[in-house]
């Protein structure tokens, strides 16, 4: 897996939410302007000095005020704004606003005649000569006059939530953003013309891993888009047809417009605003407190439902069907012939178990013997073998019907989020991966509302105790091995090793969940008495 190596870099830098609320005008935009007037310049450096000094050594006047709000609207930055706002919450018409203060992604806020250009990778903001607005009134005192066809501002992004992995964001496609006065020169003309704005974003990468695709991508969405309730474009650089069909039932509930690919689309779309980036919290999940509605993991996990719940349904009555022409009848906790909302009598229900199975490295390899003991202990078993091509609506109905998972630590761990809250996540630990599984999937997991319980596996587990001497610091250290970098993790960890359970010591957790399992359900059957 690809996102280990990011957190080396993370623990010594901190957490990138915890950023100053700095005044940055030109930081890492340039603004461009010919024939400047010295004594626009001066006027220009004093007033930036002033914005940066003024509150180190003055109370705020009235007249400070006035320079700390130009450009900005009556909602915007005032004396008496919530510092604990995101950079950029509110944006003047005509504006380009970046904030670059995360250590995951930037992010670009563009309001008024926004308009796309393939050709030269550009989105073009165009202002009107008499907007009000700090670039602006400045702009026209050093042009005096001059109509010209000038940048008033200059952004470049790459719009991909892995801003500190530098190897894989040098294959990112950058954006240029430009502000340009709409008064002046020949600007393209509107092919589409929008009603609502345009959300912006890459799905390069390591779009392909399920972790990177939901991590990276559709959590980063959710979180930025979710507010505008559907009334939103998407436009996609680095487009690929399969994730926007492997994704089609999530984004349908995020968005009421049909995708726009960046690249494959010359005509000029118009919008009135457009976010470029996305936002993300943290590993798979969602943090209310930096969301404006107090949205969570759980509204998310919701989402999930509504979007998968329609095509389920549509499996199940396929699947009378098939049983009907065949004249045989389902039964009802065979396959995927699941349980979607009726109750179920108490006394007959067993809980349900799934195991993710995985085929190379971190197979389990004695997994048909796990198999028959957790049926021995009470569970309905289901082996889940997911591939690239399989229907997510089809592994969200295994998983969002079961009691309890079980897997290896691995990418497939993602599928978690597909379990309802209160359910079992039992997730294998092979050596050398303790913390990318805690960090990973055992967070996020109990931020889910999930039982969730880790098994680290001893050596003798690990495949690789029969390539190695006992005392080899590959055994019995595994995390000097981790600290030379992240190909020693890879070759000998990931790509190396199966686990072969102690089942004597593995059924412990195996009966800990069925006894949280039934403990549960006695208490929901009892409520419902």
């Amino acid at each position: 897996m690809v996102h280990y190596q990011r957190y080396n870099q993370l623990k010594k830098d901190g957490d990138e939410e915890s950023g100053t609320l700095v005044f940055v005008w030109t930081n890492p935009g340039y603004y461009r302007r010919r024939r400047p007037k010295l004594f626009a310049i001066l006027l220009l450096s004093l007033l930036s000095c002033s914005f940066i000094l003024a509150p180190h050594l003055f109370c705020v006047s009235p007249v400070l005020s006035h320079f700390y709000s130009f450009g900005v609207q009556n909602e915007g930055l005032t004396s008496d704004m919530d510092v604990n706002a995101p950079l950029c919450s509110s944006v003047s018409n005509g504006t380009i606003c970046c904030d670059r203060s995360h250590f995951r992604t930037d992010i670009c806020f563009m309001k008024g005649d926004v308009r796309t250009h393939t050709p030269l990778s550009s989105v073009f903001l165009y202002s009107s000569k008499n907007s009000y607005s700090f670039i602006n009134y400045v702009s026209n005192m050093v042009d005096d006059g001059e109509e010209e066809d000038v940048e008033l501002q200059h952004e470049r992004i790459k719009p991909y939530t892995r801003k500190w992995e530098t190897s894989v964001m040098d294959t990112i496609d950058e954006l240029h953003l430009i502000s340009k006065r709409g008064n002046f020169g020949v600007h393209p003309s509107c092919d589409v013309i929008h009603n609502v704005p345009a959300v912006i974003f890459s799905t390069g990468g390591y779009t392909g891993n399920v972790y990177h695709e939901f991590n990276d991508g559709i959590m980063p969405l959710y979180i930025t888009s979710q507010h505008f309730m559907k009334k939103v474009v998407f436009v996609i650089l680095e487009y690929h047809n399969w994730w926007v069909m492997k994704y089609g039932d999530i984004l349908s509930h995020l968005s009421d417009y049909p995708i726009i690919d960046f690249s494959g689309d010359n005509r000029t779309h118009c919008f009135p605003e457009a976010i470029v980036g996305l936002r993300i919290h943290d590993e798979l999940t969602v943090d209310s407190s930096l969301m404006k509605s107090n949205k969570s993991i759980l509204d998310f996990r919701n989402l999930l439902d509504r979007a998968y719940w329609p095509r389920i349904r549509g499996l199940i009555q396929d699947e009378k069907r098939e049983a009907q022409e065949k004249n045989i009848s389902l039964h009802p906790t065979s396959g995927f012939a699941l349980d979607i909302g009726k109750k179920v009598q108490h006394q007959a229900r067993r809980p349900k178990l799934v195991i993710l199975s995985r085929n190379g490295s971190r197979a389990i390899t004695n997994e048909n013997n796990l198999v028959k003991a957790a049926e021995e202990i009470g569970f309905q078993v289901h082996v889940l073998r997911p591939e690239r091509r399989t229907e997510l609506a089809k592994i969200y109905r295994a998983l969002n019907s079961s009691d309890a998972m079980v897997g290896v630590h691995g990418a497939a761990m993602t599928h978690f989020l597909f379990m309802k809250p209160g359910s079992v996540f039992i997730q294998v630990i092979p050596l050398g991966t303790d913390w990318a599984a805690e960090t990973y999937y055992g967070e996020p997991a109990r931020k889910l509302g999930l039982k969730y319980i880790g098994y680290k596996i001893t050596p003798r587990e690990s495949s690789l105790f029969d390539e190695y001497d006992k005392d080899d610091p590959v055994l019995r250290d595994p995390e000097s091995l981790n600290e030379k970098g992240w190909e020693y993790t890879k070759k000998i960890y990931l790509e190396s090793q199966t686990v072969k359970l102690d089942l004597r010591r593995f059924k412990k957790r195996l009966l800990r969940a069925y006894d949280y399992i039934s403990r549960i359900q006695r208490q929901s059957h009892l409520r419902s008495l």
